[in-house]
């Protein structure tokens, strides 16, 4: 009778035109030469992001390469799985098929989607019915899924110690140039040079040249230009041979006017806490048509960053570093509180790569304070440096919003109690000025400098802390003299000045660190008669401050 019954059920079925499963075992049976066995075959390739691997069990394989690896790219997961789900294979040489994709990314972010496929049998085997919705339901023809990364907005924006607006985030369009995208580099090179030479005339053709070589054939960013920007190039970039534009957005100076060093550390600080805030989505896209949200998530906008930053100060520092012809770099901080008020440096010192973090020689510029550690210290190498510790200058500072870490130098040595050829950074000499700063105000304690309110400035190597009224009064003894009859006796618009001035023999470097009007001005210059440029660039300082 169950015979009967299943012959009837046959015959039944052979009567319409999609006929009934005749079988769907075998899924994870290599030896199943069944349609099952080329659509397992078909998302184990995609399980191991192997687009290529996958379009091999498919109807067209070229067009199926193209979209699958263009989803996976776009997709670019920490992990995938793709997991048959009810395959029936029919007695017309066709069958039919789920698939569940599970997309997982760092910090637990899932994107699941169930679609549907066919399979055919031809004479090379079973294999999927090329479709682009067996990615996605109704993904078209040249669409991708894609995940990005989103922020919230309004961004962040940096602001200087007064609540104005110092760097905020602007659209960008960078203009790159390509030498393996044109079949003559000079020629391109020349063009692109004329074309935005109304709004950087200094990058010509010779600067191109040398970053093109510097990056040793691949693609520059020659100059990121503002929408502004744009209106009054010399002709469109992206007509000259090998140069595609870029369209972006940048942390940049509200005021056009200002540079510094400060912009590299800042925008770090920004960038981590718009990293920190940011979302993911992910987006189905297609020619033609908007991209349209399928998952995602965003949290609110990160806190605007405010720093101790002076924009006048800083606008004053950046006509002031320009003042010689030389590697020179200026940094202003408030005497009591070692707030950084402003940094800049010129054109030759950011060739150099100097900054706030690397040890430089320092020569005769602490004898003073050497000659008064070592009559405070008694011979003791341990109390020597103690004493030079809490000057900020036998410790290594990480300033939030400053600090650009370099790595360290084989046989170099920051400053110790046998100085020999000691070094120090712009910041342990910036800390120093504001010990004796403090000092002279009744404060006898030193305060690591900073930049970004509320961010504390890491120190290591040692201890800041109390200061000996006897070490600090016998350094500013010498400061005050080398104001009114050393060295520093030529500068003029400094009253009440003291100062600290050296130089590291005739080729330097040269160091200026002076204490005036509630402001600690350190200054270090590079090259022949370094000493004479940091007193230069100081004149500058106190003449349009």
């Amino acid at each position: 009778m169950r015979i009967s019954v299943k012959r009837a059920l046959v015959a039944a079925c052979a009567a319409v035109s999609v006929v009934v499963v005749l079988s769907s075992c075998g899924l994870s049976g290599e030896s199943d030469t069944g349609a099952a066995a080329a659509v397992n075959k078909f998302a184990s390739a995609l399980s191991r992001q192997d687009g290529g691997g996958a379009a091999a069990f498919t109807t067209a394989p070229g067009q199926a390469a193209d979209a699958l690896n263009a989803t996976l790219a776009a997709m670019h997961p920490q992990n995938v799985s793709f997991e048959v789900r009810n395959p029936v294979e029919y007695s017309d040489g066709t069958a039919s098929f789920g698939l569940k994709s599970t997309w997982t990314w760092a910090k637990g972010h899932t994107f699941e989607a169930t679609s549907n496929g066919t399979a055919r049998h031809l004479s090379t085997g079973w294999k999927v019915t090329w479709d682009p919705s067996v990615i996605y339901p109704g993904l078209p023809a040249g669409g991708l899924l894609r995940e990005i990364r989103t922020d919230a907005t309004p961004s962040p924006s940096v602001r200087s110690r007064n609540g104005k607006v110092f760097m905020y985030l602007q659209p960008v369009t960078e203009i790159v140039l390509d030498p393996s995208a044109t079949p003559n580099v000079d020629a391109s090179v020349a063009a692109l040079a004329r074309v935005i030479a109304p709004i950087a005339p200094l990058i010509t053709p010779a600067v191109i040249r040398d970053q093109l070589a510097a990056a040793g054939g691949r693609p520059i960013v020659t100059v990121g230009l503002r929408d502004s920007d744009m209106q009054v190039l010399a002709g469109d970039p992206a007509k000259v041979s090998g140069v595609r534009v870029n369209k972006t957005g940048q942390l940049v100076m509200a005021d056009r006017r200002l540079n510094s060093p400060l912009e590299s550390g800042l925008t770090n600080y920004w960038q981590a806490i718009r990293d920190a805030t940011a979302g993911w989505q992910v987006q189905l896209v297609g020619p033609g048509m908007r991209p349209r949200q399928l998952a995602g998530d965003q949290g609110p906008a990160g806190p605007n960053v405010f720093t101790a930053v002076d924009q006048g100060v800083q606008l004053t520092l950046g006509d002031v570093a320009v003042e010689v012809g030389q590697p020179a770099t200026v940094m202003v901080l408030d005497a009591v509180t070692g707030a950084i008020q402003g940094m800049a440096q010129n054109d030759y010192a950011v060739d150099r790569k100097i900054n706030v973090d690397a040890v430089y020689p320092i020569g005769s510029t602490l004898a003073p304070v050497y000659d008064a550690v070592s009559r405070i210290a008694g011979g003791s190498e341990s109390a020597g440096a103690m004493l030079l510790d809490r000057l900020g200058l036998g410790v290594q500072f990480t300033v939030p919003g400053a600090s650009a870490p370099t790595p360290g130098q084989a046989g170099v040595t920051t400053v110790d109690y046998r100085p020999g050829q000691a070094n120090a950074s712009i910041m342990n000499m910036a800390a120093l000025g504001v010990a004796l700063a403090r000092a002279q105000t009744g404060q006898l304690n030193s305060v690591a400098p900073y930049v970004i309110n509320g961010v504390p400035t890491k120190v290591v190597g040692g201890e800041l802390g109390a200061l000996d009224r006897s070490l600090i009064d016998q350094v500013s003894r010498a400061m005050t003299a080398t104001a009114k009859v050393g060295d520093a006796s030529d500068l003029t618009g400094a009253p009440g000045l003291r100062a600290l001035v050296g130089t590291n023999g005739p080729q330097g470097p040269g160091w200026f660190v002076g204490i005036q009007g509630g402001k600690v001005i350190v200054i270090y210059t590079e090259g022949p008669k370094s000493g004479t440029a940091a007193l230069q660039v100081a004149q500058k300082y106190f003449r349009i401050k």
